[in-house]
């Protein structure tokens, strides 16, 4: 049972805004955690080490997105059926769904890890690395392939944990890893002089004390849903189901690693003799951004054991009132960034970099790239929403118009007329019309689904 007797069937009994709060608020905090670990971690570097060191940082970026995209395609996939299969009083299948995120995690992170290692230099010169920056980014992402097992099953199992009822114990595992982090990262780069490896080797030291964690969880009786030998731990079924659900976050991972390609790409034809701070000044505002991305993440983290239980047990008016109140949330999160990005662009710079040339080549890019971003949240939203309700050629569909249908094509085009403003002005622009391609999806698929569940009784807990 989860703490005090609080099981997961309260997902559908409480009322929306207690389940919000209470799923929500520990998978924000430990959002959060984790964005300010990885904005501190590119300070340490970029004071620590220098800004060719943040520009070798910034080229890792579509790698670790593959990283993530791997893992994701599991741990999402998992999580979502668990929380269904609840949902429908199937204490059994969840089970099985545990068992078998436990085995597909560590066969995808030999399989991952295994082969960039083989091919890393050539992946590394594909995503823009030049003689400057390699160096850095081989050191960095070499220790992290290395660590992939360990961070595979920590994050496949902690997306598990907060899905079948322990969203605050989720929430401490993630908060471990960044405590670890922040102690170690400084300490191997300053004190021991370990350059950008060090920050790498405190990442995978963080990450390991969360595996630690998950692993006992998972292996005690007490917890609602754990590892039982007498399940299944390589069921065919359950797998297709985790990877067709997993394949949205999955393709949308790739997806961002194509397009941070391109946007590396333009930066280094467009940036002129300053091509490589470019690519630090993206790395910059990518952090920022993701910062505000991730809260929206924990908001649907939090979102999706709700709405994925509330769907299996037939409860539509509740799936609707947690989708409402979550693009409301979501757009006031980014609306935030928007306001706090616009105003104190500098600010933000000078935290990672002294450098003034870098300072201002991603003054621009703030000014640029957050003037739609209140949108953002909205459309973060929506597309998880029918990621949490087994709808994934949807989600999909979502993922990819702003990824692959509106971006490219403008990153293509913009930058030619415009240079590294260009590139700016092709992100803003493509979040607006993926809002708006997301919006008028969720209107017409709630109006379907209105239809489908106006005879269905609920199934009661």
């Amino acid at each position: 049972m989860a703490k005090g007797g609080d099981t997961p069937l309260t997902l559908g009994t409480k009322s929306i805004s207690q389940l919000l709060v209470q799923y929500s608020v520990p998978a924000i905090i430990a959002s959060v955690a984790v964005s300010l670990y990885n904005i501190i971690d590119s300070i340490f570097i970029g004071q620590g080490v220098g800004p060719m060191a943040i520009a070798g940082l910034a080229i890792t970026f579509p790698l670790m997105n593959l990283v993530v995209a791997f893992c994701t395609l599991i741990a999402v996939g998992g999580a979502t059926i668990s929380s269904i299969f609840i949902g429908q009083k199937n204490e059994s299948r969840a089970t099985d769904c545990v068992n078998n995120v436990m085995v597909l995690c560590l066969i995808h992170s030999v399989l991952f890890g295994g082969v960039t290692l083989l091919f890393l230099d050539p992946i590394l010169l594909f995503f823009g690395a030049t003689p400057e920056t390699i160096d850095y980014a081989r050191e960095f992402m070499r220790i992290i392939l290395y660590g992939t097992p360990v961070s595979y099953v920590f994050i496949g199992l902690n997306n598990l944990m907060r899905a079948t009822g322990y969203p605050k114990k989720a929430m401490v595992s993630a908060l471990l890893s960044v405590a670890v982090n922040l102690v170690l990262a400084p300490t191997f780069i300053f004190v021991f002089d370990w350059g950008i490896s060090g920050a790498a080797w405190a990442t995978v030291c963080g990450q390991t004390a969360s595996f630690i964690w998950v692993l006992c969880h998972f292996m005690s009786k007490k917890s609602f849903i754990h590892f039982r030998r007498d399940n299944r731990w390589f069921n065919p079924s359950i797998i297709r189901r985790i990877y067709s659900i997993g394949l949205s976050p999955f393709l949308m991972s790739v997806c961002a690693c194509i397009v941070v390609v391109f946007i590396n790409r333009a930066l280094l034809d467009y940036g002129g003799g300053n091509s490589n701070l470019a690519v630090g000044a993206y790395g910059i505002i990518n952090r920022t951004t993701m910062f505000f991305v991730m809260i929206v993440f924990g908001v649907t983290q939090g979102m999706q054991p709700i709405l994925g239980f509330n769907y299996g047990a037939h409860k539509w008016d509740r799936v609707k009132r947690t989708l409402y109140i979550g693009i409301w949330i979501g757009v006031g999160i980014t609306f935030v960034g928007f306001a706090v990005c616009e105003s104190f662009p500098d600010a933000i710079s000078r935290l990672f970099t002294t450098d003034e040339t870098l300072t201002t080549i991603a003054r621009e890019g703030f000014r640029v790239y957050f003037i739609f971003y209140p949108v953002v949240g909205a459309q973060i939203v929506i597309q998880n929403f029918f990621q949490s309700i087994g709808k994934p050629k949807i989600s999909i569909f979502l993922s990819l118009t702003r990824q692959l249908l509106f971006l490219i094509p403008f990153l293509i085009v913009l930058p030619r007329y415009y240079g590294v403003k260009g590139v700016w002005a092709s992100m803003c622009g493509s979040d607006l019309i993926a809002f708006i391609f997301a919006l008028v999806t969720v209107i017409v698929m709630v109006k379907r689904l209105n239809v489908r569940f106006k005879g269905l009784k609920p199934i009661e807990q």
